[in-house]
């Protein structure tokens, strides 16, 4: 059981930090739809539990080292060609994002200009994967539990601290910006956003695990703790979207609204689970086409932030709205790829 929580402990770690630690992605393809928002928290949660199963499952039954040899293999030639493909847009495509949030933290806690903000998470990436400081990221990945304490934390608080009822707050919720028309569509978006996102690393994590059961039951507990996660930062920013619905970063906004001092300590949490993801967005896109370590590599590298930073300046807010959902309906092809190889039991050893 401990393997199996480790690999839990990680797949969240994956996939908490582009489509999690700001609430503004919860916001949008949750809180937004008022009561409905817990249908797609419910099934996001149980997709999230079923993939993840499958995923770590996978990596393991097949020994995987890299996410191209398991794509390839349960999607053939073309697909698998689309889906790798997709897999890279999805890497350069975070990367932006997460830029604009770092921006947005300088310029919603620290009153500075969003540019500062993006110019500093920049330089800290580019710098980081020069210099191949792989401490520091171990170090950074840690942070994962103090953003899951701080979301209870917050959570417990916002829903005591409730000045309006959850039916006055209904008709406020649905006027927040939405990244999908439907619930059940925005739930399913999602899942696919993150899975896309966090597929390349689950199935190397499956794959560092000779043990297929014990990987798929990390992966499903994962799955399903994540989704509680969902549930929590969903009430929060509900039960105060009247006061925080307007900000980049609810989650922090919160933190702030409890204390002044809780809102610094939640900004840098956010800005170093900003700051962890890009390095691997940035590190995966580059060696993707180049080697590492070469010099091509390293020009490589400053040239694809240099153009991340650019297109950063595109808002926060406005790239989660329309890019978070094109990543998502593109992912539906590996999520569709990743459901028939469990169907077909890919890489499972033929019974003797």
């Amino acid at each position: 059981m401990k393997r199996s929580l480790r690999i839990a402990s990680a797949f969240i770690g994956i996939v908490v930090g582009a489509g999690f630690a700001s609430g503004q992605e919860i916001l949008q393809y949750f809180t937004s739809f008022g009561y409905w928002g817990i249908g797609a928290v419910l099934v996001a949660a149980a997709l999230f539990g079923y993939l993840g199963m499958v995923l770590t499952r996978l990596g393991s039954r097949m020994q995987t080292t890299s996410h191209e040899d398991a794509v390839y293999a349960i999607s053939g030639k073309v697909l698998g060609k689309v889906i790798d493909y997709t897999l890279i847009i999805t890497l350069f495509g975070i990367l932006v994002v997460m830029i604009a949030g770092a921006g947005s933290i300088f310029s919603q806690q620290f009153n500075m200009a969003p540019a500062f903000g993006r110019s500093i998470m920049i330089i800290l990436v580019i710098f980081t994967i020069m210099l191949n400081v792989r401490k520091v990221i171990a170090i950074i990945g840690s942070i994962t539990p103090f953003l899951v304490l701080l979301v209870v934390g917050i959570t417990v608080y916002s829903l005591l601290t409730m000045t309006s009822s959850f039916a006055e707050l209904e008709p406020v919720a649905r006027e927040q910006l939405s990244s999908t028309p439907h619930w059940l569509l925005s739930a399913v978006n999602y899942v696919s956003l993150a899975i896309a996102l966090g597929a390349s690393m689950s199935l190397v994590m499956g794959g560092a695990e000779k043990d297929a059961k014990v990987a798929a039951r990390g992966g499903l507990i994962g799955g399903l703790g994540f989704g509680v996660l969902i549930l929590l930062s969903y009430l929060a920013i509900f039960s105060k979207v009247d006061v925080v619905g307007s900000s980049d970063l609810p989650m922090l906004a919160l933190a702030d609204n409890i204390s002044p001092i809780l809102g610094i300590i939640m900004s840098i949490v956010i800005f170093a689970m900003i700051y962890n993801t890009a390095v691997s967005m940035l590190l995966s896109f580059s060696a993707r086409f180049m080697e590492i370590g070469t010099k091509r590599f390293r020009i490589f590298v400053i040239v694809a932030g240099l153009a991340a930073f650019l297109l950063s300046f595109l808002g926060f807010t406005a790239l989660v709205n329309w890019f978070y959902p094109i990543i998502g309906y593109l992912g539906l092809l590996l999520v569709g790829a990743l459901i028939v190889a469990d169907i077909r039991k890919v890489g499972k050893p033929a019974k003797k």
